[in-house]
């Protein structure tokens, strides 16, 4: 099973994951990270954009 994950250490808040793949990613304004809130992923291709697309490269996907 693959997973998706964030970097909280790397992320700089950047929100482009949010925008980009909403039903995966979203952002915690307190702590000004993106977070994943569906693990287990969804739309590959989105997923593969946002990791692509994040300035700090901090998206993983990963086997569990």
């Amino acid at each position: 099973m693959l997973e998706v994950r964030i970097d909280q250490e790397e992320c700089i808040g950047c929100e482009t994951c949010v925008e980009l793949c909403p039903d995966v990613f979203t952002f915690d304004s307190v702590q000004n990270k993106a977070y994943v809130s569906t693990p287990e992923g969804g739309d590959q291709e989105c997923i593969e954009e946002a990791i692509a697309s994040c300035p700090v490269s901090c998206i993983t996907v990963e086997e569990t």
